[in-house]
């Protein structure tokens, strides 16, 4: 019997309570909620997912979609429930989601017979800490990024403010109760686990990174010819970015990078894949010079992102580096990785670093000057000279690294496994 076949027995029937204070019509919780739940269920394990939608799911059409997704999600073995995400004023709105989360929470505990809570950040921890006190269910507290130090590195609290008192207080309390703990990176683990709550305690721990849905991301020959006729593109090199800007993703520093690029190939193309702040993109690339037929800017729908991505060349992802983002797993290298592109990355960012110099499938950039980037431009031009055997190198990468299947979800039911039988 294979590992996967008596991982299937041995979760076959368990009941679990999943909580995400994200959404389920979020593209976060469209892509790292419910792709690894489907899988799990496919496993034997029965879901009962809660999260917080925001304003959309209430409005318009937001309630005939959340109907459509429950139908759906009961029709795979998982029972969907939602509540509304407040966000405003924070502490109270915050408080005022964990109390209402909590009291229903124990409704579905009781009523579905509850084993074990799988708890998606730190807010959803403080909902599962609760249960497990009140309730016995065994917890597991599944750190997406270190709330509290996120939010003094982007300037939005001050170290030791009320709220980041309050943050890591509730921190300590979860790691305490949690009997599984889920990191998103390698790096940061021998930290946390000499923080207060985990120091000396023996914890089952698993490293489960941001992965793509391998069979949605893939290189299509057929999608780049398409696409690069509708973008003008011809055989001109094009450099990807996809994705939100601004905030911890380093746009002007991006913009910079391409200049360069066009100081060494002027006939190179800038494609921005990202759903708002247009102006902003053009903006930057007005101040830099850049031509308006040199870039593309534009929205994409979810669905067409692989295909704009496999019409690239090169994935960009400048993201600031900081002490919080030793824990941070961009999906967007994943996603570039899966679709045959290098990528070309800056330093300090959770483990990618390593994930580049361990192989020839990209360009790490230690400092964002123009002498680095110009070496990272020399690094993938000569990667390119044999495309196939890239995309192949990269593709393997992602399937190694970044599958749901092979690695997320693998990695969660063995936690799973090791959570329940405790």
């Amino acid at each position: 019997m294979s590992l996967s076949d008596s991982q299937s027995k041995s979760l076959e029937g368990r009941r679990v309570l999943f909580i995400s204070y994200n959404g389920m019509l979020d593209p976060l919780g469209q892509s790292q909620v419910l792709p690894y739940l489907r899988e799990l269920s496919k496993k034997g394990v029965r879901f009962t997912l809660l999260s917080f939608e925001r304003r959309g799911a209430f409005e318009n059409d937001g309630p005939a979609r959340c109907v459509e997704l429950a139908s759906e999600l009961a029709n795979q073995n998982i029972e969907w429930h939602w509540l509304r995400y407040h966000q405003t004023p924070s502490i109270p709105a915050t408080a005022y989601d964990v109390l209402r989360g909590t009291l229903y929470a124990k409704q579905l505990v009781r009523k579905n017979r509850i084993e074990m809570v799988h708890a998606r950040s730190h807010i959803a921890a403080t909902i599962a800490l609760a249960l497990k006190k009140q309730l016995g269910v065994k917890f597991i507290f599944d750190i997406r990024g270190l709330m509290a130090e996120e939010y003094v590195d982007a300037n939005h609290w001050k170290e030791n403010s009320l709220p980041f008192r309050i943050s890591k207080t509730m921190e300590r309390r979860a790691l305490a109760g949690a009997d599984g703990i889920v990191t998103l990176t390698e790096k940061i683990w021998p930290i946390i686990k000499e923080w207060e709550g985990l120091r000396g305690r023996v914890v089952p721990h698993e490293v489960v990174p941001c992965c793509a849905d391998l069979e949605a991301f893939r290189f299509s020959a057929v999608e780049r010819e398409k696409r690069r006729a509708e973008l003008r593109l011809s055989n001109r090199l094009t450099v990807v970015y996809s994705g939100s800007i601004d905030g911890w993703y380093l746009t002007e520093e991006m913009a910079d990078f391409f200049a360069q690029v066009l100081r060494e190939d002027p006939s190179a193309h800038f494609l921005w894949l990202t759903p708002f702040k247009h102006d902003r993109v053009v903006g930057l690339m007005n101040e830099r010079g850049i031509d308006p037929n040199q870039y593309t800017v534009k929205a994409v729908l979810p669905a067409d992102v692989p295909s704009y991505l496999s019409a690239a060349d090169v994935g960009l992802a400048f993201i600031r580096s900081c002490f919080s983002k030793q824990a941070s797993s961009p999906t967007k290298n994943a996603e570039y990785l899966a679709c045959g592109l290098p990528v070309i990355i800056n330093a300090g960012v959770g483990d990618s670093d390593a994930l580049v110099t361990e192989s020839e499938i990209g360009a790490l950039v230690e400092e964002l000057t123009d002498a680095d980037y110009s070496n990272a431009i020399t690094t993938v031009q000569k990667l390119l000279t044999d495309r196939d055997a890239l995309r192949v190198a990269t593709r393997d990468t992602a399937v190694k690294l970044f599958d749901v299947s092979r690695v997320g979800v693998e990695r969660y039911a063995r936690l799973y496994e090791r959570v329940l039988a405790a």
